[in-house]
């Protein structure tokens, strides 16, 4: 921006452009250019990945043959976003593919035994506690897995098949027909191993991978428990990677 000064020659005054620093010091111009372009971007990269989207790498077995290793998928936030913008916990659908944050169980007990210590009481007078973080660094931080059940639901696993019980199918049903895709082979596997029978408590969800079969997946059915509300990153909206199975959800 050119500045102008007065100037009086003669007895006429003459305006004469004043140059401005900037114009001296083109270089520093350049370099603030850049830092404010790059702290935009940084900034607006941090805002889509807490309230928009997130992607995430699918490692290992757990999710086959919806989803296979390496696989490159996107979380959609926004639902989550928004359920806690309006002072609500967010709740999927059944059948959602969903990313939640994982505590591991020596995690708890550190948790249990640390709130022990502040109450002065024996760890084992400590009942379950809802931690909703995943420790940072930490192996499986997050996982992704299929919402079966809801609070008050029962859940058995027995010879193979997995059922659940609730007001409108007081007789169980298997819901993974809901999503089983026969034809294009996705969805679950059809043979579910262990031995369940439990009801789901308030405020969580019972989740599983769609390859049961062994210990293929660690999940609700084998030691992972059901999942607070609270952990869950969002819904599964895309698979980017690889680039010939590029599909929504």
């Amino acid at each position: 921006m050119l500045i102008f000064e007065r100037l009086w020659y003669n007895g006429e005054m003459e305006v004469q452009p004043k140059v401005g620093f900037f114009t001296k010091h083109p270089l520093l111009k350049d370099l603030l250019s850049l830092a404010i372009f790059v702290t935009c971007v940084v900034a607006g990269t941090m805002l889509l990945n807490a309230f928009v989207f997130r992607s995430y790498n699918v490692v290992g077995q757990s999710m086959e043959n919806t989803f296979h290793n390496n696989d490159r998928v996107i979380v959609n936030r926004l639902p989550v976003t928004w359920a806690h913008f309006m002072g609500q916990e967010y709740v999927p659908k059944r059948g959602d593919v969903i990313v939640f944050a994982n505590v591991d169980a020596e995690e708890e007990e550190r948790l249990k035994q640390e709130k022990a210590d502040e109450l002065g009481v024996d760890v084992s007078e400590v009942g379950d506690l809802l931690t909703c973080a995943a420790p940072a660094g930490q192996p499986d931080q997050y996982l992704i897995k299929r919402v079966i059940a809801f609070p008050g639901e029962r859940v058995t696993v027995k010879d193979g098949v997995m059922k659940v019980y609730n007001d409108e199918w007081p007789d169980g049903y298997e819901v993974d027909e809901l999503w089983r895709n026969e034809e294009e082979d996705t969805g679950p596997k059809k043979d579910v191993s262990g031995q369940v029978d439990m009801t789901v408590p308030e405020g969580e969800i019972f989740v599983a991978g769609d390859n049961r079969e062994g210990q293929h997946s660690f999940d609700s059915r084998s030691g992972l428990g059901t999942i607070p509300y609270c952990r869950i990153i969002g819904p599964v909206a895309m698979r980017i990677y690889p680039l010939n199975k590029i599909s929504f959800f």
